[in-house]
């Protein structure tokens, strides 16, 4: 009598071995912790970010999304480290608008940008607030605009070191302005926002996830958002593109990326699992306390996302240029 059981059994084992290696490890992943590196130091806005996907990818994966922070060299550091990692899913890096930045940036950047990494998808646009201390002169953005113009380098503007996002707002506002300010750069968000509430600069530019808690607080003085709509939550505060600057717009949004080659199976279940974070109740319900909001779904996918940062690697290669500002 044939052994139907027996048969069964080596016929599974022979499919088995021949499924493709790569499908038999995707079905398996992830079957460990994930490393998603923030190239930045704990507590800074994209950190927030960073840990509140995380999370929720956690649930969705069955598997930890452990959150490391990595800073130096304006962001690059972090990103170097994942694109040098293994192509198996298990390190990702969610980076902000910087990304796009150093690729003009930094002239002896260790990636490329635009051929060392998967795009995953996008997360979310921070709109940035234009922020001076409670004793600066004008009393709103138009003030401000002539205030700048006329003192011209007299004017203190602190950011939070070379490639950040405050950094680039900060050479934006200067290039609409054709003015330049004395530009003060710290080791982190929180030094230059510390000085800012002290008096010891004037102005800042940075994340509604990092100026809105102190906007509110009246710690500082809020002059305008830099979109070209008003922000949810800061109902009162105009754009700099109604205030006298037309145009003016940035957002730092923020992307998920694997190192390039990582097989398309893990992209997508990672990629799964950041469009469920962008939908989870929990996340919207923080991001909104911070003054932003995920993407719309469909922009959260790695075509769009891969096609985006090309854009905004052209976009800001003559910013830099123009302002001259280089790092090794």
């Amino acid at each position: 009598m044939t052994n139907f059981k027996g048969a069964a059994t080596a016929l599974a084992a022979f499919a088995l071995m021949a499924m493709p290696f790569g499908a038999a490890v995707a079905q398996d992943y992830p079957n460990r912790p994930v490393t998603m590196v923030v190239p930045f130091a704990a507590g800074g806005p994209t950190d927030t970010v960073a840990r509140l996907i995380a999370e929720s990818m956690s649930r969705t994966l069955g598997q930890q999304v452990v959150v490391e922070n990595v800073g130096g060299a304006g962001g690059t550091r972090g990103a170097g480290q994942v694109a040098k990692a293994a192509p198996d899913g298990y390190t990702v890096l969610l980076h902000h608008i910087g990304q796009a930045t150093a690729a003009t940036l930094y002239r002896k950047l260790p990636y490329n940008v635009l051929t060392d990494f998967e795009e995953v998808g996008l997360v979310t646009d921070v709109p940035m607030t234009v922020i001076g201390k409670s004793t600066l002169e004008p009393k709103d953005a138009s003030e401000l605009i002539a205030y700048v113009k006329k003192n011209k380098d007299a004017v203190i503007y602190g950011n939070a070191g070379v490639g950040s996002a405050s950094h680039l707002c900060g050479m934006l506002f200067m290039s609409a302005l054709d003015t330049q300010m004395t530009t003060v750069p710290y080791q982190g968000t929180g030094p230059a926002m510390n000085d800012l509430v002290g008096g010891q600069i004037d102005l800042l530019c940075d994340q509604t996830t990092n100026t809105t808690g102190q906007i509110k607080a009246g710690k500082v003085k809020a002059y305008g958002v830099t979109t070209k709509a008003p922000v949810k939550s800061l109902p009162n505060l105009p754009t700099l593109d109604s205030a006298g600057l037309p145009g003016f717009e940035v957002a730092v949004w923020h992307g998920l990326y694997a190192p390039k080659g990582t097989p398309k199976a893990e992209i997508d279940k990672l990629n799964a699992a950041l469009v469920a974070a962008l939908q989870d109740p929990k996340v919207i319900s923080r991001f909104a306390d911070l003054g932003t909001e995920p993407v719309a779904l469909d922009r959260a996918t790695p075509e769009v996302h891969q096609k985006y940062l090309e854009a905004e690697v052209a976009k800001w290669k003559p910013v830099i240029e123009k302002a001259g500002v280089f790092a090794d």
